[in-house]
């Protein structure tokens, strides 16, 4: 049995590795006496950083490792066993193994996640994926058939209106809590794991927290640099990234920033594979984005799960009646059309970028709807479309120039 708190961590200490040792110094180093420039350029290269640093040195301390691809995956599960839940990202790569197990005509992002680990960038105890694409739906399949270890999938539900959608999802859960008992060889106790859903709420209100001022003032914090620490989640223990982020938040709130008369819009498409940094910093120099789907699946539920009863139905009730949307679910209660328009709303953009990754099958599905809703509304926006090992980005930056200029001055 464990019980993890949701205690923030003193600045030169995280959580304990899934074997028990003692407090051990931050994965990523010492936050504290940086700057927020020197803090926002560190988080930015450990996302780049195709060799998962932070996560080869959780490994060497002893910790176990489960790895989950996009979207949504209840990292609290993993977390009340001991292990680290990352998030599988692609990267820079030059694809030769992987191309002998994939064909050229996928999303850059199943190739490259999967070349990662065969060349062993990241080495995992457990993977998770989820059927979200006809890609994904065999990405699990082919990640067991290259590994020792196990690679299972999290079938979340279909219809999410159905009255069976809750009952079939706890019970899916715990399926995948069992399997992650057997890995980390650490019972999930209630406790624990109420615990490590009370440590996720609070990283959640904080993620919300960096929203807001991207809402309100987004001169203090720009897409690229949200994007930066919002991706460090993804692969840190999630008590070092709350004390991190705790140390931020004052920075960026009195951060001396000049305020720029641009556009405001809401990116949309980057719910899975996202968009290299420069090609944010490039929508940057036009834009203000007010709001994005960028790392979603972090950020999936939008309120706190509740911490007394059932925890796995707890866990599953937030999914289901109190969670965002994106192009890989469908929900009747959540037109993804109507809830873009609620976005754009919420944050008083003036237009939006339905920016969708190459080949990405439910992304590009979804702009029919996306571009028919916003026309009927007369809202603005631009289409075009990206790859994470994209490198050249000034046909867009001139591209999207035009057309905040002919919005503007309209």
């Amino acid at each position: 049995m464990i019980s993890q708190t949701a205690q923030v961590i003193p600045k030169k200490e995280a959580n304990p590795v899934s074997n028990g040792s003692e407090f051990t110094p931050a994965l990523s180093g010492d936050w504290s006496g940086k700057n927020l420039e020197e803090i926002l350029k560190l988080c930015r290269d450990l996302v780049e950083d195709p060799t998962y640093p932070t996560v080869k040195l959780w490994r060497e301390r002893g910790g176990k490792v489960l790895g989950h691809f996009q979207v949504y995956f209840p990292e609290e599960i993993a977390h009340a066993a001991g292990m680290l839940p990352v998030r599988i990202r692609g990267g820079q790569t030059e694809g030769v193994a992987v191309s002998l197990h994939f064909g050229s005509y996928l999303c850059s992002i199943l190739k490259t996640s999967l070349d990662l680990a065969l060349n062993k960038n990241i080495e995992l105890d457990l993977f998770v994926s989820n059927p979200i694409c006809d890609g994904a739906r065999n990405l699990a399949g082919i990640w067991g058939r290259n590994f020792p270890y196990k690679a299972q999938i999290l079938h979340l539900p279909q219809n999410p209106n159905s009255a069976a959608a809750a009952p079939f999802l706890r019970e899916e859960y715990a399926r995948l809590a069992s399997d992650i008992e057997a890995v980390s060889g650490q019972p999930i106790s209630s406790e624990a794991l109420k615990n490590s859903i009370t440590l996720y709420n609070h990283s959640r209100a904080l993620m919300r927290d960096i929203y807001e001022i991207r809402r309100t003032e987004p001169w203090k914090l720009a897409v690229d640099e949200s994007m930066a620490l919002i991706a460090t989640a993804g692969f840190l223990p999630r008590e070092e990234w709350v004390a991190m982020i705790e140390l931020v938040m004052p920075m960026v709130r009195n951060r001396a920033a000049r305020r720029h008369k641009k556009m405001r819009v809401v990116l949309e498409g980057g719910f899975c594979e996202t968009p290299p940094f420069d090609l944010l910093q490039a929508i940057s120099r036009s834009c203000y984005v007010v709001d994005d789907d960028l790392y979603i699946g972090l950020r999936w539920l939008q309120s706190d799960v509740k911490t007394s009863g059932d925890p796995l139905a707890n866990l599953a009730d937030s999914y289901l009646f109190d969670s965002s949307y994106s192009a890989v679910q469908h929900d009747d209660d959540k037109p993804k059309e109507k809830m873009l328009i609620k976005r754009v709303e919420a944050s008083r953009a003036e237009g939006v970028i339905l920016a969708s990754a190459k080949m990405c099958e439910p992304g590009l599905d979804e702009q029919v709807a996306y571009c028919m809703e916003l026309d009927a509304r007369r809202i603005p926006y631009f289409v075009s479309e990206f790859e994470e090992n994209q490198t050249t980005f000034d046909d867009i930056e001139i591209q999207l120039e035009t057309f905040v200029e002919n919005v503007m001055f309209d």
